[in-house]
């Protein structure tokens, strides 16, 4: 079941980049731990990299100790959050006709 660990770290690596990418255009991070993480880190975007190697020891965890449908499910759950990002970062940007 090592392909839910990398849909995983495919789906964390995805989320890292649209947080980058949120926070670049201005937009705050909406979780309070990763925004405290990245308040205390030196840098937001190393902050952010350090919750994500968290996360990634938490999938790891749950790959080792037998929660295959549980990682299944965060998957399913960080699916749809990317997609939410990329959906908000392109409304964001889209200059509409008044």
């Amino acid at each position: 079941m090592t392909s839910l660990l990398w849909q995983f770290s495919y789906l964390q690596v995805l989320d890292y980049l649209t947080t980058i990418a949120f926070l670049l255009t201005g937009v705050q991070e909406g979780n309070p731990f990763v925004r405290w993480s990245m308040q205390l880190a030196p840098s937001p975007f190393l902050g952010l990299a350090f919750v994500k190697l968290a996360a990634l020891m938490l999938g790891f965890y749950c790959l080792r100790m037998g929660k295959e449908r549980l990682l299944s499910r965060i998957n399913v759950m960080f699916a749809l959050l990317v997609a939410w990002n990329l959906v908000a970062l392109i409304l964001g940007s889209a200059h509409l006709p008044s």
